[in-house]
């Protein structure tokens, strides 16, 4: 399982491991033996969020892992709502506290609308000022990287109109059948690392016949296929799962992709997410 002991360099030279675990819908409880169980097998990357409601578990698991806190990187982000200067140094500090966390290694604004109003209204000032916390809590040491998640190509732009630090990273939906090449293109010419959450179509793709095949001509599962695919498109991949045979299973992707194989992958439109279908992020809306 080489991926695990590998990294890529954000544009501010921190290293950043090529694969993580994400643990959107592991609830509080449950996080804390989920991030143990996922860093005793190798991981070292670990994503959360305000919104997932499980930091306080996130941060038992990791400060009682027992493996070096410098060891580890851990992400979260600010609460897709909070547009304001004021509330988001609350909530990065809030983070802090709720982690039990001396430093957040990367910290993200979650979405550039609230969830209520995803791609929505007008929040450009609104981010303009996210950012700013994000920028001076960045300067201060409490954060070692600033990003954004679910940022369109305007609204980067927006936030860089008045940013003094340009994001180090842009997290989104990227998977075989949802591949966003202009953004991906654009984020690469600003050195923005992108992760790619749900790199597995929110489990939807398993049922996708072509890729199915795919993956039987590797010799690998759906799974390992889709997240190699992500890690050849040069971003993070953040499969999230609290089983301890799919985390194992998830970081053997020691196979390469062909050009053209990746290319069929690139041109294939599956974006059926079933029940997941609901939330913004899926749906658009």
């Amino acid at each position: 399982m080489t991926i695990l002991n590998e990294n890529y360099i954000l544009s501010n030279g921190v290293a950043i491991p090529k694969l993580g675990l994400g643990t959107w819908f592991i609830d509080d409880d449950k996080a804390a033996d989920a991030v143990k169980t996922a860093i005793g097998i190798g991981y070292r990357n670990i994503d959360t969020a305000q919104a997932y409601g499980n930091e306080r578990g996130v941060g038992e698991g990791i400060r009682t892992s027992g493996v070096a806190r410098e060891e580890l990187f851990v992400s979260t982000k600010l609460a897709a709502g909070i547009k304001d200067y004021d509330g988001a140094v609350a909530a990065i500090d809030g983070s802090l506290q709720t982690l039990g966390l001396d430093y957040i290694d990367l910290m993200l604004i979650h979405s550039p609308q609230p969830w209520d109003d995803f791609r929505g209204g007008d929040y450009a000032e609104g981010n303009r000022q996210a950012w700013r916390a994000l920028g001076d809590a960045y300067q201060a040491g409490k954060i070692r990287s600033i990003g954004v998640s679910n940022f369109l190509q305007e609204d980067i732009e927006n936030i860089l109109s008045t940013a003094t630090v340009v994001p180090q990273v842009n997290q989104l939906l990227v998977h075989a059948g949802n591949t966003p090449a202009d953004l991906l293109a654009y984020c690469a010419g600003k050195d923005i690392l992108v992760q790619a959450y749900s790199p597995i179509a929110h489990g939807e793709i398993m049922k996708n016949a072509e890729v199915q095949a795919m993956a039987s001509k590797y010799g690998v599962t759906v799974p390992q296929l889709c997240i190699r695919y992500t890690l050849q498109l040069g971003a993070v991949s953040l499969p999230k799962t609290a089983n301890p045979e799919h985390m194992r299973s998830n970081a053997e992707v020691d196979f390469e992709i062909s050009e053209a194989d990746m290319t069929a992958l690139r041109d294939l439109h599956a974006k059926d997410y079933g029940d997941a279908s609901a939330f913004p992020v899926y749906s658009g809306k």
